[in-house]
């Protein structure tokens, strides 16, 4: 019977997320594991809400900060990892919290990767190419045309999963859809996800409040230093890509911010409709302390 427990901490941007997994850390005398993907870039603090210096002092923390931007790195490669780090750390707790919005990293964790085909290296560069030089449109017409299936669910504003998709379905001549649902979980830990849920509104203010506090951080300057580095995929980020614009002369300051406030909105939707997709999660209401959270659960 297997005894080790993954906790995943899961919500939308703003959430107390944190928190939360902090505290449940210190409850069970155990770690954490990030799944934010992009928490994982170290050039990349404010506009990601990394957990404070005294946060990351509190508790052991993995998978923060510990990549390049310039590195590719993808959920794969996560996965990988990120087993090779539990299988390590259950050696010493019977229990580990993963916590993190990005729910597709953390299903490839606790559920398992879809295994796609070898593609054509040519074809990703010359996606790349398109859609720097005929803009993101190309891309969707191009997926409607090879894999309307996917065309229909998947985010139509993320370049990168329309080329992945593009790339499959090119390469191997099928849709992209036709590789999902084959997936392989790990066997030597079972795994509870705890959604921290808000009102909308009341989650909408939060969010507008810590795009606020970011700024004052010095949101601005971070994305400045990487303006030069715009094109790479880790900085197709809200918070990041608002300010790009910005650089370019398209919009002024006030402008970049309320775009970061309402692309953070967006985001924050996206991420409840995917946590709707976990129907044996224990929800929480948004707001509780911590300490009342773990009374009632545990």
């Amino acid at each position: 019977m297997k005894t080790s427990k993954l906790l995943y901490i899961a919500g939308p941007t703003a959430s107390g997320k944190t928190d939360l997994a902090i505290a449940l850390a210190q409850h069970f005398n155990t770690e954490i594991v990030s799944s934010d993907s992009r928490q994982f870039y170290q050039e990349m603090r404010i506009g990601t809400a990394v957990p404070s210096e005294t946060e990351l002092e509190e508790v052991p923390h993995h998978f923060i900060q510990h990549r390049s931007i310039t590195e590719n790195y993808s959920v794969g490669d996560f996965r990988r990892e990120a087993l090779e780090k539990l299988n390590e750390l259950f050696q010493e707790n019977e229990t580990i919290i993963m916590v993190g919005g990005s729910g597709l990293y953390a299903d490839a964790v606790m559920q398992g990767l879809d295994e796609f085909p070898e593609t054509d290296p040519a074809i990703r560069p010359q996606l790349t190419s398109i859609y720097q030089q005929e803009g993101i449109e190309i891309l969707q017409d191009l997926l409607r045309e090879h894999d309307l299936k996917h065309y229909q669910v998947v985010d139509k504003n993320n370049p990168h999963r329309l080329i992945r998709a593009l790339e499959i379905s090119l390469s191997s001549g099928k849709p992209y859809s036709s590789f999902l649902g084959k997936k392989n979980a790990p066997d030597f830990f079972t795994s509870q996800t705890i959604v921290i849920d808000w009102e909308r509104e009341a989650l909408y203010e939060r969010i507008n409040q810590r795009v606020d506090f970011m700024v004052e951080q010095g949101l601005k300057a971070e994305a400045k230093g990487l303006y030069a580095q715009k094109t790479l995929n880790a900085l197709q980020t809200v918070g990041y890509r608002e300010w790009f614009v910005h650089f370019d002369g398209k919009w002024d300051e006030a402008t970049a911010i309320e775009e970061i406030k309402k692309n953070s909105r967006r985001y924050a939707k996206r991420q409840s409709t995917w946590f709707r997709r976990y129907p044996e999660a224990i929800r929480v209401e948004g707001g509780k302390a911590p300490s009342e959270i773990i009374r009632t659960l545990f």
